[in-house]
């Protein structure tokens, strides 16, 4: 979230920038090879020249403003019938080859559309468009994640009919946006055997936060060192009650069950007694 991260956050009720600070230790370790835990205090974070106390004020102020902008955009998407997705994960994970695949794969059974995140550039919207589903591009500056306010906007641009798949695939990072609710109906996380069996453990928000998380890439693991049994023990580690699937965007490997999952996903009831998306 901005207070750990520092970058410029505007909310739909126009929160201002707060300030980006470099970390200072407040103590030293006590011997070499010992972690500096800037995360132990109150707030999980540590921003020079604010307390823990005004940290944590400044956290609720951003996520209570976001998470009512999220909830206008979890109503409008149920109303219309619309199930959305929040897809993240680090750079270069493979969310746009996946989604890119999956559009192939989906378009003749459901409505799709995208919302793209990124700093700077149109690059994966146009990927997207060329795949055949309609997309926005989102460029966020030097935002590092896409906040319900952004969301909402690019809802207005959109022209998705009931009954459709919306993929929101988020900036490439694996720390702010699991803080971020877009209004989505169920988080899902990317990781490629690329990046390594470890990030559940050392990007545990991220993963705490996920509904699903996806192993991209599986194609390539004759090639690398990469631990799976490794990787699904630090996840269940993180977070028990996440499903955890396998796939390749490359070879269309484990992508049934993925889109086995969404079925369900898309069929679970809300709260109404109305199903999110109807095929």
């Amino acid at each position: 979230m901005c207070t750990v991260c520092g970058c410029g956050e505007a909310t739909g009720e126009g929160l201002e920038s707060h300030a980006h600070g470099h970390f200072h230790a407040h103590e030293h370790p006590n011997s070499v090879g010992e972690a500096i835990d800037f995360g132990a205090g109150l707030a999980g974070v540590h921003i020079a020249g604010l307390s823990q106390a005004r940290t944590i004020a400044i956290e609720r102020d951003i996520l209570a403003k976001n998470d009512a902008c999220a909830q206008a955009n979890r109503e409008r998407l149920a109303e219309a019938g619309v199930l959305a997705l929040n897809i993240m994960s680090g750079p270069g994970a493979g969310k746009t080859s996946l989604l890119v695949r999956m559009i192939a794969d989906l378009r003749r059974l459901w409505p799709i559309a995208v919302i793209e995140g990124d700093q700077q550039t149109s690059r994966d919207a146009d990927r997207i468009r060329a795949a055949g589903a309609e997309a926005v591009q989102i460029n966020t500056g030097k935002g590092c994640h896409l906040d319900a306010h952004m969301v909402g906007h690019a809802l207005d641009a959109l022209s998705l009919g009931a009954g459709g798949l919306l993929f929101i695939e988020n900036v490439g990072n694996l720390v702010c946006p699991a803080a971020f609710d877009l209004g989505e109906a169920r988080k899902v996380v990317v990781l490629s055997v690329t990046e390594g069996e470890d990030k559940p453990l050392k990007y545990p928000d991220m993963f705490a936060a996920a509904d699903l998380v996806v192993i991209n890439k599986i194609d390539l693991l004759p090639h690398l060192d990469f631990e799976m049994s490794a990787c699904l023990e630090a996840t269940r580690r993180v977070n028990p009650r996440a499903d955890v699937l396998t796939v390749s965007a490359r070879t269309g490997e484990g992508l049934q069950g993925l889109y086995a999952w969404i079925e369900s996903t898309a069929r679970i009831p809300d709260s109404a007694g109305t199903e999110r998306a109807a095929r």
